[in-house]
């Protein structure tokens, strides 16, 4: 069994308190016996990306660098591996929504650098990240094998499949995802609805079990274009057969620790043997942007 923790947290503009209240919350996951730890996107600061501003670049941070030393302290410390999710910047005018998986001896394990950038009213991401070049290459660690990828990458089978395809053990998504104000409840919650169902698919499909850590709480719009986003929390671990581990409110901070069988996944393959009877042969369209009739 695989004891993870997952910290679904409500930010404020005051980077440091953010930081030291994740802190706070590692620490008691690992005194519950957390092996691994997941945080959610970008979880340093608010979600910058509701604006297009030239001035919030100076978030980022180079990797190694800041983060990487102060929560690999504490993995360290406490003997765990943690999962951060960090706003890179890799040279200047290059900056990329970065992954980085830190080893339980604080070391760099790996990383995972969003090749899907979104652009959308209130999630310009487009305008700060450059899409990843490292691929879809799960990082190896002393817990395991980790499939991680980044939010707006959950809503690709593709990217679930590459993992698995290249011997991940688990799918690990750190999330940031809501609601704007102008949506009706209906809408909302076709919205929460198939978020959760394509991470569950992801699950089924590649017979893995799946982590998604997303933020909670409501963060303004700086430019008042919009209403801002109401960030639908919701967090959840879904086992091998997309079956729900355990799930976290949709309007509260939460903590919570969850034991994951990596061997179950070993025993789903065999009873839903969907890796078998892949048709590789014929999935040559898959590489195309669109398949055009002629």
């Amino acid at each position: 069994m695989l004891r993870t923790g997952i910290i679904q947290q409500s930010n404020t503009g005051n980077i440091q308190d953010n930081i030291e209240r994740l802190e706070k919350s590692i620490r008691q996951l690992a005194k519950k016996g957390a092996q691994i730890v997941v945080l959610q996107e970008l979880h340093n600061s608010l979600y910058f990306c509701q604006t297009e501003e030239t001035g919030l670049f100076d978030l980022a941070e180079p990797v190694p660098g800041p983060s990487t030393e102060r929560f690999g302290q504490l993995a360290n410390e406490l003997n765990i591996v943690i999962v951060t999710s960090l706003f890179e910047k890799r040279a200047p005018g290059l900056f990329h929504n970065t992954a980085v998986v830190l080893e339980k001896d604080g070391s760099i394990a790996g990383k995972y650098r969003k090749m899907h950038i979104p652009d959308d009213p209130a999630y310009y991401e487009k305008f700060y990240f450059t899409p990843g070049d490292t691929g879809f290459e799960p990082v190896n660690t002393s817990v395991g094998r980790l499939g991680v990828l980044v939010c707006w990458d959950q809503w690709y089978p593709e990217a679930a499949r590459l993992m698995a395809l290249r011997g991940a053990e688990l799918l690990i998504y750190p999330t940031a995802i809501g609601w704007e104000s102008s949506d009706s409840i209906e809408e909302k919650t076709r919205q929460k609805d198939a978020w959760i169902i394509s991470q569950r698919g992801h699950a089924v499909a590649n017979g893995l079990p799946v982590v998604s850590v997303n933020r909670v709480g409501y963060e303004p719009d700086p430019s008042n274009v919009t209403g801002g986003i109401q960030f639908w929390g919701n967090s959840f671990v879904a086992g091998p057969q997309g079956e729900i581990l355990i799930e976290a409110p949709t309007d509260a901070e939460s903590n919570l620790i969850v034991d994951i069988d990596l061997n179950r996944p070993e025993e789903v393959r065999r009873i839903w043997p969907f890796f078998r009877d892949r048709r590789i042969d014929a999935y040559q369209g898959i590489t195309k942007r669109f398949l055009d009739e002629d």
